[in-house]
């Protein structure tokens, strides 16, 4: 396999775990609290890390740490609990469709952090982006009366922090492997996770015997295994063989997935909405435009 059909292969991969992350999500809490739910999918997720790469830590340099602890928890630490706060008052297919503005993001935190510059499409891009974020918020408010929809500032926090995340991997850490960046991530976020499963009473009495605790933990099992460790693997490989904005442009299927399971899980989509994600997404597609020669 070339090159080039890797790089679209990991791409595919990944917007059909990730697109299937938010429903996961949802099924999580309907027998945990955000905070459980995320401490939760720490724990999980670094121990499995640990069994099956623990040797890929023998190749991390002295150096490279400090930017795997930035890396974690900017990039899952503080991710895992914004979209659990934020699908508690919001549907998982909105969701799936606002996480689109990473690669928006993506390109002002490589200006602003990095130096790296881009052109006036993709800035125009960035803006209808952004627009058809704000339509999307505005629909899904006036639909869904009852949800709170301040809580989509959750996940647009979450985006910059992927984006932020992004570019730290192609800036601070090729040298590192893509199995060493996963594993060195979450043992740099394990402890805290640790902290937190007594703290939000994650193993508590009430929340064992619960109606959902036993089908929700495996929901979050399911999440660990599949969206956090094999696709964490597959995206720092990807972001290696790539570029920031072109390994985050996993966002461009990922909302048909998440809102495909959204329906099915009884969420209303309106055509309007529908709308305003293609403007997202033709937003991402001018932001990921080639820049011309000067």
């Amino acid at each position: 396999m070339s090159l080039q059909q890797r790089k679209w292969f990991y791409l595919f991969v990944l917007s059909v775990i990730w697109g299937s992350s938010y429903i996961l999500i949802k099924k999580g809490l309907e027998g945990f609290a955000p905070l459980q739910l995320g401490a939760l999918r720490i724990v999980i997720a670094a121990s499995l890390l640990l069994l099956i790469g623990f040797r890929s830590l023998k190749t991390v340099r002295k150096e490279d740490w400090k930017w795997l602890a930035l890396s974690g928890f900017v990039g899952s630490f503080f991710p895992m609990f914004l979209f659990a706060f934020a699908q508690t008052e919001i549907d998982s297919g909105v969701t799936a469709v606002l996480n689109s503005l990473v690669p928006l993001f993506t390109l002002f935190v490589g200006l602003f952090a990095f130096g790296i510059s881009f052109t006036r499409n993709q800035f125009i891009g960035v803006l209808v982006g952004l627009l058809g974020a704000s339509m999307l918020v505005v629909f899904g408010s006036s639909i869904n009366p009852e949800q709170n929809y301040w809580y989509a500032g959750l996940v647009v926090l979450a985006t910059i922090c992927y984006a932020s995340n992004a570019n730290i991997i192609k800036s601070k850490l090729q040298n590192v492997s893509p199995m060493g960046i996963a594993v060195g991530n979450f043992v740099c976020i394990l402890l805290p996770g640790i902290f937190l499963l007594p703290v939000s009473g994650t193993l508590s009495y009430e929340v064992r015997t619960g109606e959902f605790f036993w089908s929700s933990l495996g929901y979050i099992t399911l999440l660990c295994v599949i969206g956090t460790c094999i696709a964490k693997v597959l995206f720092n490989k990807l972001i290696q063989i790539s570029s920031p904005v072109f390994s985050v442009s996993v966002t461009y299927l990922i909302p048909i997935v998440g809102i495909f399971w959204g329906v099915m899980d009884g969420e209303v989509f309106t055509l309007q909405q529908i709308g305003a994600s293609f403007l997202i997404l033709a937003g991402v597609y001018l932001v990921n435009q080639k820049r011309k020669s000067s």
